[in-house]
């Protein structure tokens, strides 16, 4: 019995391997990365769609690509803050390509994963569609005025009337460009849907539906074979179905394959499998579709929350725009994942898309380092909330944009919750939960495994109250800023739990403890101190205590996590309300969240310690941390020790008995704080549990700019692709210590196989064009974003300064 158990386990991994090896050759589909050897300009132009048009003095670059970040801020231009005074317009895009006879024989489509906005496309000088949302994939098939050998796509771009958003929407082919060649049978565009609906730890039963049009002019008996393979290319279970295709038809094939002792996807171990779908026509591979997923069950319960493989997790979530400053909307994969990598390290575990779709690899990389997605798509339905919005198109296009955003992102393991709007002005409306509804109605048909929900800002409001038919609609009950109203400061959720307790309640949208990185102030008079840093932090606090003691509260979403340009009154380019700023540094904020969110020893002391001028000045001093205890020390003085605990232990077992040592907190607040007399020198803070040492902080007093650092965050990067490197930029002092105040011109030269992508600093009061290879540091701080090129080679960024020593440093390019 083993031994044919054995002899059928070889026969089938051989199987697998001769069909992996044939699809490699024979599996009938490309998929052409279409980003590169394209020609732009701005402005409109007569008859640029055509053929036969002169493009020889259009630039030449490759996708992505944003051309509103390219120009000048000005307080005059139509965007106005809400797009960070960035300017607009119109712009073309021309690509040649050629096709030959064979693939003439051939399907071909274009899939665009982002243009904002209103863009019209032509194949050789035919029209084949105008789409106005400027943050949805689509896509059009190419084969009606497809011909052998050269062909020309052409793309309108009209970003000119403004305001259209409510926050910086770049402009032009912003994200990545697809050609896609498959045969007469395939699998149509996002036609591939896989659930989990059954799971043990023994084994989990996975579900799989897949469309399967047929654009030839016969039948054809065929057969899809799907199987599943884990991390590490294992197979882990596959199974293949029998069907008849009938000529100009689509049709649908359901599957289910058995996965034994599978591995979950789960925030801290995101396992993820792939599920290979092939359609064989006697014996042959003529499409081939790899689908990543993850193994997970999600629930959601009215008392304990979130649950993720049975578990209660708590969503620590953060909103997100879809920006990276100096890069505009255009952004890399690596900026991304530097971008996720730091907020998993601030202990965040959740995103919520704010407010409209996300780029596709941006969600890949959520599935992939275990983040929980709110996927959201629009900010206005039918009432507008700027002069050009998307309620403009909402009658048209809603529809058709809520099933493409569904069918491209419902596989991700990631996408946890979809959010139908944002703060829409329907909420009070008569009727306005008829729109929810119809909305609703097809998430709920299109993926009936994920709940709905809005964000309401209207909740409880003196002015126009959410109408309680529209909220008792949501299968999930969106709070944007819960705390707003009366005594729902102190009550939060609490009153609607008491009200509706049927209701499932998350926290949307809510303050945070932003603020601009470094900008400290005692204020304007020097015998009355008004310090700017000490408050901010109060509202957030007492809001995550409710969040984090109540497991109803599915969990928060701050606002925001990242700084993002746009929403902004002049000279401000941007918003500063994240709590990691636009070069990706943290701020103070930052680690308040990490206090809460992590359990590893840390601490975190602010302000600076260079107070030229206030010496003797009692200023105050604080802390976050998650140890329970920290001692501060100035020059080697003590001021004491503060200490903290939360959630504080109540009584066990009987009467003032405890199960751990009490912590005698100071404080009821969840952050520490001293008064102390300002002398330069050192700031020192000693972190302890249970009255061991388990980490330490110090602050020096800062000397004069001395030199500049150029810290690498890669030093190898893949010639040929989007690949970048962050170079953060320190300006110090003669003993290495960054200097809070400095505000350096930094001028920049690049050479080798490479190029400089763009020049942050933070500050959004600073105006130098984004192309500019100059910028000044911000308190002390900058970063360079370095893009390999085409060639293998090296690049060399150097830095120099006036009154201070120039540094460089080297990048290798790779093939």
């Amino acid at each position: 019995m083993n031994t044919r158990k054995l002899l059928f386990t070889g026969i089938i991994l051989l199987f697998l391997a001769c069909a992996v090896t044939v699809s490699a050759q024979t599996r009938g589909r490309s998929e052409i990365n279409f980003n590169s050897g394209w020609k732009f300009i701005t402005g409109d132009q007569e008859n640029a769609q055509l053929t036969s048009f002169n493009d020889r003095s259009w630039r030449q670059l490759d996708l992505p690509h944003d051309w509103s970040i390219e120009g000048t801020v000005s307080q005059d231009a139509p965007a106005g803050g809400s797009g960070g005074y960035y300017p607009g317009g119109v712009g073309w895009y021309r690509k040649h390509f050629r096709i030959s006879a064979g693939e003439m024989r051939m399907k071909h489509r274009i899939v665009f994963d982002g243009i904002y906005m209103n863009s019209d496309v032509w194949l050789n000088g035919k029209h084949l569609g105008k789409y106005p949302f400027g943050y949805n994939s689509f896509w059009y098939e190419l084969d009606p005025y497809l011909k052998e050998g050269d062909n020309l796509i052409a793309v309108r771009v009209d970003n000119s009337q403004q305001p259209n958003s409510r926050w910086y929407s770049g402009s032009g082919i912003y994200r990545n460009v697809w050609l896609i060649r498959t045969n007469l049978l395939h699998i149509p565009q996002w036609g591939v849907y896989v659930t989990t609906p059954d799971i043990t730890e023994e084994k989990a039963a996975v579900a799989v539906s897949v469309k399967i049009r047929n654009n030839s002019r016969t039948g054809e008996k065929a057969s899809l074979a799907s199987f599943i393979t884990d991390e590490n290319g294992a197979n882990a279970g596959q199974t293949e179905s029998v069907f008849r295709t009938e000529p100009g038809t689509e049709q649908l094939v359901s599957q289910v394959i058995s996965v034994a002792n599978p591995s979950l996807w789960s925030v801290e171990t995101p396992a993820m499998y792939t599920l290979v779908t092939r359609i064989l026509v006697k014996g042959k591979v003529v499409d081939e579709v790899k689908t990543p997923f993850g193994i997970r069950s999600i629930e959601y319960d009215v008392d304990r929350g979130f649950l993720l493989n049975g578990e209660s997790v708590k969503m620590n979530g953060v909103c997100l725009h879809h920006d990276a400053g100096c890069l505009g909307a255009a952004v890399p994969v690596k900026v991304w994942e530097r971008r996720l990598q730091v907020l998993r390290e601030m202990g965040c575990n959740a995103i919520r898309t704010a407010h409209n779709p996300a780029a596709p690899e941006f969600l890949d990389l959520c599935d992939r380092m275990g983040f929980l997605v709110m996927n959201e798509i629009f900010d206005e339905w039918t009432v507008g909330k700027v002069k050009y919005g998307y309620n403009i198109y909402f009658e048209e296009w809603a529809e058709k944009d809520v099933i493409s955003f569904i069918h491209r992102d419902r596989n991700h393991p990631s996408v946890v919750m979809w959010s139908a709007g944002n703060e829409v002005r329907e909420q009070p409306r008569e009727g306005g939960h008829l729109i929810l509804k119809k909305l609703q109605d097809i998430f709920h048909t299109e993926d009936p495994t994920r709940p709905v929900t809005v964000g309401c800002d209207n909740i409880a409001a003196d002015d126009n109250p959410a109408k309680i038919e529209f909220l008792e609609l949501l299968d999930i009950v969106g709070y944007n800023y819960v705390d707003r109203w009366h005594e729902r400061r102190e009550l939060f959720f609490s009153i609607d739990r008491h009200n509706h307790p049927g209701w499932k309640m998350i926290g949307t949208e809510s303050v945070s403890n932003g603020g601009l990185r470094g900008e400290y102030s005692l204020g304007m008079d020097a015998a009355r101190i008004l310090p700017n840093y000490n408050t901010r932090m109060i509202r957030a606090e007492q809001l995550w205590k409710f969040v984090a003691m109540n497991p109803y509260v599915i969990g928060d979403f701050m606002w925001t996590g990242i700084d993002y340009l746009g929403e902004s009154r002049w000279p401000s380019k941007h918003a500063s309300s994240g709590v990691i700023d636009l070069c990706g540094f943290p701020k103070d904020g930052y680690y308040f969240y990490q206090s809460q969110w992590t359990s590893e020893p840390m601490l975190h002391i602010f302000p600076h310690w260079n107070w030229e001028g206030r010496e003797g000045t009692v200023l105050p001093v604080l802390a976050y941390t998650n140890c329970d205890a920290v001692e501060l020390f100035v020059n080697g003085k003590s001021y004491g020790e503060k200490r903290l605990e939360f959630p504080r232990q109540g009584n066990s077992g009987s009467w003032n008995r405890y199960d751990l040592p009490q912590k005698n907190a100071t404080t009821a607040d969840l952050h520490l704080s001293w008064d102390v007399p300002y002398q330069p020198g050192t700031l020192e803070a000693v972190g302890k549990r249970n009255g061991e040492i388990v980490c330490r902080k110090i602050i020096k007093t800062a000397g004069k700019p001395a030199a500049i650092k150029l810290i690498a965050d890669n030093r190898e990067l893949k010639a040929g692709s989007n690949d970048v490197a962050h170079v953060r930029i320190e300006v110090v002092d003669s003993e290495g210590n960054i200097v809070p105040k400095a505000d350096n011109l930094i001028q920049f030269s690049i050479m080798g196989s490479g190029r400089l992508a763009g020049l942050e600093n933070g500050n959004p009061s600073d105006h130098e064009p984004y192309p500019s290879e100059k910028r000044k540091v911000y308190n002390g701080l900058g970063l360079a974003i370095l893009q390999a090129g085409k060639t293998p080679g090296k690049i060399t960024l150097t830095a120099s300064s006036e009154g201070v020593s120039s540094v460089l440093v080297e990048i290798s390019v790779i093939k």
